[in-house]
């Protein structure tokens, strides 16, 4: 793997290069010889984001039915104001 560093103008005029760079590593860009941004490939941000669970798998757990679920009421929530 390796690591191409490229100044924002050199990847505003060329991003080609920078595309083909990210496939073989990051591509960090610089603002002010400051690190300011990373480009990666979307195969790597996966890998490194970890796997995604949608709302549906998390909803259709085998144990769900066992869970205990007795939410508050709204007129707990809140009270009267007070303006004395």
């Amino acid at each position: 793997m390796s690591i191409t560093t490229l100044s924002s103008r050199e990847f505003n005029q060329d991003t080609a290069r920078a595309k083909k760079a990210a496939a073989s590593g990051p591509v960090f860009i610089t603002d002010r010889g400051r690190p300011a941004h990373v480009l990666l490939t979307i195969e790597r941000y996966q890998e490194l984001s970890g796997p995604t669970t949608s709302i549906v798998s998390l909803l259709s757990m085998p144990d769900a039915g066992d869970i205990d679920f007795d939410p508050a009421r709204a007129g707990e929530l809140f009270r009267e104001a007070d303006f004395s």
